[in-house]
């Protein structure tokens, strides 16, 4: 009895240690603890009652190498500091710009990557209270603050964006369901807004602001029922996709306010969404525990991963780490340079790239096969990793048995020491036709019985003819400054709402209620059973904080998590260790 007491508090002592590293087909990545980022004082944050620690990052292309900035949100303070990665050790002494917030809470942020450069960056934070605050942390200026007197909405912002491929065009999503969009230039307004409709389809509306003189917002999108937890937009920019406590992810394409294709999850709300590098495929977590793999094209779900025991809040696609498997190596046509380009999918991929990529998987007869790695994590405080790989992604044809080439940023093989195979390996190493070893394969997914799901993507109808020509125009007016498409000179016209005429504009609220029925869902394409689609293991699941985890990005050289007591770690990647941190003290594998 004694033994076995002893046995199980050992067992739960081991479950409950925090991983300091963990070993994949790459190799070995190390938690550096000297580039971890916090408060100055590194005071652990009493986090009840605080909205999640969020992150981002902008590279500036200044001239001394140290390109990338960081800001985070931790309790009423947001800081901003040069971000040195994997290079040199955090100084949190000198934050470049650090501010306290009082009445209110940083809730999300994001910078403007078109307009960043060394001497100013437009960075956008939503606040708890509704409101949405422009402001540079280079200059240290405030520019503006929107929605200041919460005349367009009283609730929390949940999610804020710039608009791809925009300079002053953002998008702003809601805990009341409402998504805005705001053009930075146009001022709020000193009343509130009243609204004509523009467009509506099942559990959506989307409205214009009628006003004599422009301004924001320029339209509000009401989202399915409950909280809007979070948007993206996909690497084109054209669509967006949307997941809300009413356990829907909906996809739309944003220029003609059209919906593609939706999913409902598992059980309870969808807490976070995600865009494969290529467009093809998003991803998606929240209260079921589950991430849900859902294929854009398709408009159906292709896959469920288990390996959380809490809510998923994270997830993410790694745009530097993919493998590609080859029938015949004579089909492959490209160059080397093409070849690497495949595989690079990185911050700064071309549209060219993607529609190389597009266009050979769609075209050919898969020469060439992408295995994509995503990772989320949770509140149950565990980093997952997951490989999305070709027998669930082309589940009716055979598995190629062609050699594999493993893309790992041209990191250098493991450290002789890091050891580590993966789980179900033989450890043995696969010698492609010119003599080079790489490492084995990844073993298959456990993949269930796949049934053949129907198209469940559904178009939303249009109203009449008179909104339909208001979408048609709006589809240029929405994007009008991005610099691919409008002159500036152009705006004044475009932002002119006047032509937008609606019959049912005296409806401002009017969303089309269709209740749906959780047990009616589930077994349809809209949610198919657990058994109806094949079921991922993650690739490795580690416990690696204290506190739930609300932040997960993957950059070139490293790996960023936080978690909700405001530490913002750094995970170097196999062979991307530089010497100032070879004589630190790791833990053992685990």
């Amino acid at each position: 009895m004694l033994l076995s007491k002893m046995a199980a508090e050992g067992g739960g002592k081991e479950m409950n240690e925090i991983k300091t590293q963990f070993t994949t087909r790459e190799g070995l990545y190390k938690l550096l603890s000297h580039s971890e980022y916090s408060r100055p004082n590194r005071v652990p944050f009493n986090s009840q009652g605080s909205n999640p620690v969020r992150v981002s990052f902008v590279n500036v292309n200044d001239q001394s190498g140290n390109g990338d900035r960081l800001c985070f949100n931790v309790g009423r303070e947001l800081y901003f500091y040069i971000y040195k990665g994997v290079r040199k050790a955090a100084d949190l002494s000198k934050p470049i710009d650090k501010r306290i917030y009082k009445g209110t809470q940083p809730t999300c942020h994001d910078f403007n990557h078109l307009t960043a450069t060394a001497e100013s960056v437009s960075l956008l934070v939503g606040f708890s209270a509704g409101q949405v605050q422009l402001i540079d942390p280079i200059k240290k200026e405030t520019s503006k603050l929107f929605n200041e007197e919460r005349l367009i909405d009283k609730s929390r912002v949940t999610c804020v964006k710039w608009v791809p491929g925009s300079e002053s065009l953002f998008l702003v999503a809601h805990s009341s369901g409402n998504m805005y969009l705001y053009n930075v230039e146009h001022t709020c307004g000193t009343t509130a807004p009243h609204y004509q409709l523009l467009k509506q389809g099942e559990n959506f509306a989307v409205h214009t602001c009628k006003s004599k003189s422009t301004r924001n917002p320029l339209l509000k999108w009401t989202v399915g029922e409950g909280a809007l937890n979070e948007f993206a937009f996909s690497p084109d920019g054209k669509f967006l996709a949307c997941v809300s406590q009413d356990g829907f992810l909906r996809v739309f394409n944003f220029d003609s306010v059209e919906l593609h294709g939706t999913m409902k999850s598992y059980f309870g709300g969808l807490l976070c969404v995600c865009w494969s590098p290529d467009g093809k495929y998003i991803v998606t977590g929240g209260e079921d525990d589950l991430v849900t793999v859902w294929s854009f094209v398709d408009c159906r779900v292709i896959a469920r991963g288990h390996g959380h025991k809490s809510w998923v809040s994270v997830v993410a696609f790694d745009p530097y780490t993919t493998s590609v498997e080859e029938n015949d190596p004579m089909e492959f046509s490209g160059s080397d340079e093409d070849f690497q380009d495949l595989l690079h999918f990185g911050r700064d991929r071309a549209n060219s790239t993607q529609s190389r990529l597009s266009k050979r998987n769609s075209t050919d007869s898969r020469p060439v096969s992408v295995t994509y790695r995503f990772g989320s994590v949770g509140q149950d405080t565990q980093l997952c990793l997951w490989d999305l790989t070709e027998d669930i992604l082309f589940p009716h044809q055979p598995l190629s048995r062609a050699r594999t080439h493993t893309n790992v940023m041209n990191a250098t093989s493991p450290p002789a020491g890091s050891g580590g195979t993966n789980p179900g390996s033989n450890g043995n190493s696969i010698t492609t036709p010119g003599g080079n070893s790489v490492p084995p394969p990844l073993p298959r997914s456990n993949s269930l019985p796949h049934s053949a799901v129907s198209n469940a993507g559904s178009k939303s109808s249009v109203m009449d003819g008179a909104i339909a020509s208001g979408v048609s125009k709006f589809a240029t007016l929405s994007l009008h400054d991005r610099k691919e498409r409008h002159h500036e000179k152009d705006h004044k016209r475009n932002h002119s709402m006047g032509h937008i005429s609606s019959k049912s504009s005296d409806k401002l609220n009017l969303v089309t209620k269709t209740k749906t029925d959780p047990a009616k869902t589930l077994g349809t394409p809209l949610c198919p059973r657990m058994e109806d689609v094949p079921l991922l293991e993650p690739l490795i699941c580690k416990k690696i904080a204290h506190e739930r985890l609300t932040v997960l990005i993957f950059l070139e050289d490293c790996i960023v998590t936080a978690c909700q007591e405001g530490f913002i770690c750094t995970w170097a990647r196999p062979g991307k260790v530089v010497m100032a941190f070879s004589s630190l003290e790791f833990g053992t594998v685990k």
